[in-house]
């Protein structure tokens, strides 16, 4: 196994790119909040999925996307974020220093952008966003397309020895998709969600996901429905990738003891169990350990056996299944209360939930619940009914695709649910604790940015 590296070393230059000049505090024009605010302003629409802008700025600011470490570029509906926590938890474990890259951020924009381990700080962050508006020269560029390309700069200008990159929408022409050789693929299981951007089928989605398939590069494939397979098939034999596949190279189980993995060759591997909740984290996890298995030629002892185990063991990702246990939203629990947060957003993150809930039998279970227009509630909702004792909708604040509570608390009724709607989750926790009542558990769910506005509100902010 490596040692962690030195401080001399994590601070030493960038073997990929020269050190970029030094940018004074006070030569910044704003904070980050202010320089992203204005980056807004630079294209009308906040999604438009194309690669010809971000390669022009790239290639102003001396094509960083080039000098990267090797990369494991990562899409898929569900489970990319959980795929990169238990990644970067195996790469420290192994003494790696690892960037990685993810969208939406929860609380602060800096979340997106973590260098050899470290949350990118406001001061680096101000002064690449800086940096690459300059560079762009008032030119239309989305904000993802921007901040992606700010991103590349850090990458490249800061010693690692791996980036986790995470897609933001599709593949095929998402502004990550520049990287022309990344030591690995990811895909992860692929459900309906962005229709609008992606297509009206799960083929049409797979397709636009497997885009980020490269020539000769191994694609790792998580459990995916056949119709899905099937197009990823035919992407991968037509640029020659190899394909590491769940059920054919590989195949997972959950035991009393954690999570046992049997590979294609005999091997088997006993770990623990996740250290993130749910049932579907077994998948995720067997994921993780197959990238961990093909990376281990340019990453040795990534595979290690002491490495896979405290990876999967120590793992964390905020609003996954995530139990609340101290702040704000927490002071009025009664006892035996629990309070819990998740991002899941569309029917495949619904299919996921409802396999952890028949764990969940023994409470009665409340659900707080906000979503944006660009999905689907009832689709969400229907998997998980029979589960809820009762359902409280918000509108997820400060977004203009929310649905109305009113409209999501309608909607809930005419499932069968016992449904009201409140202002905000505060005023929600208030309904439910403010009444008699047995030992409850409290979901709040079904938007990412519902779950970043409750850790705002919960850490006082």
């Amino acid at each position: 196994m490596r040692r962690p590296p030195k401080v001399s070393e994590v601070n030493s230059p960038s073997p990929f790119l020269p050190t970029a000049p030094s940018h004074a505090s006070n030569l910044s024009r704003g904070a980050p909040g202010q320089i992203l605010e204005r980056l807004k302003k630079l294209h009308p629409k906040l999604i438009d999925l194309s690669l010809d802008r971000i390669l022009v700025l790239l290639a102003r600011l001396g094509n960083p996307h080039l000098k990267l470490p090797p990369v494991i570029h990562i899409a898929g509906t569900n489970g990319k974020g959980s795929l990169v926590a238990y990644l970067r938890a195996m790469a420290a474990a192994a003494g790696y220093r690892a960037h990685s890259y993810i969208s939406p951020h929860l609380v602060e924009f800096n979340e997106r952008i973590t260098l050899a381990g470290q949350v990118i700080s406001d001061q680096h962050l101000a002064e690449i966003l800086d940096r690459v508006e300059a560079a762009n020269q008032g030119n239309p560029i989305t904000l993802f397309e921007i901040t992606t390309a700010a991103a590349f700069l850090a990458f490249a200008e800061t010693p690692a020895d791996l980036l986790i990159l995470e897609v933001g929408l599709g593949g095929r022409l998402d502004a990550t998709n520049v990287v022309e050789q990344p030591l690995l693929t990811v895909i992860t299981p692929i459900s309906l969600d962005h229709q609008n951007y992606l297509g009206n089928s799960l083929a049409k989605i797979a397709a636009e996901k497997a885009g980020i398939i490269k020539f000769r590069v191994p694609v790792i494939i998580g459990p995916q429905l056949p119709e899905v397979y099937r197009v990823i098939h035919d992407r991968a034999n037509s640029r020659q990738a190899s394909i590491i596949r769940h059920g054919m190279n590989w195949k997972f189980f959950e035991t009393k003891k954690g999570l046992e993995i049997k590979w294609g060759s005999g091997e088997r591997h006993l770990l623990p169990p996740p250290a993130l909740f749910g049932a579907h984290q077994y998948a995720n996890a067997a994921t993780a350990v197959a990238v961990a298995r093909m990376a281990r030629e340019k990453l040795p002892g990534i595979y290690d056996d002491e490495v896979l185990a405290q990876g999967i063991a120590t793992a964390s990702w905020p609003a996954r299944m995530q139990k609340l246990t101290a702040g704000v939203l927490t002071r009025n629990l009664a006892e035996g209360d629990e309070l819990w947060l998740d991002g899941g957003h569309n029917v495949g993150a619904g299919v996921a939930l409802r396999q952890s809930l028949w764990a969940w039998r023994d409470k009665p279970l409340v659900l707080i619940f906000g979503m944006l227009e660009t999905k689907d509630p009832e689709g969400f909702l229907q998997q998980i009914v029979p589960f809820i004792h009762r359902f409280i909708a918000v509108t997820v604040p400060n977004e203009a695709l929310a649905v109305p509570r009113e409209r999501l608390s309608q909607s809930a009724a005419a499932l069968g649910l016992n449904a009201s709607h409140a202002e905000s989750i505060g005023s929600a926790l208030a309904m439910v604790l403010a009444e008699a009542h047995p030992p409850l558990r409290i979901l709040i769910c079904g938007s990412l940015y519902l779950a970043g506005s409750v850790l705002a509100e919960n850490q006082g902010r």
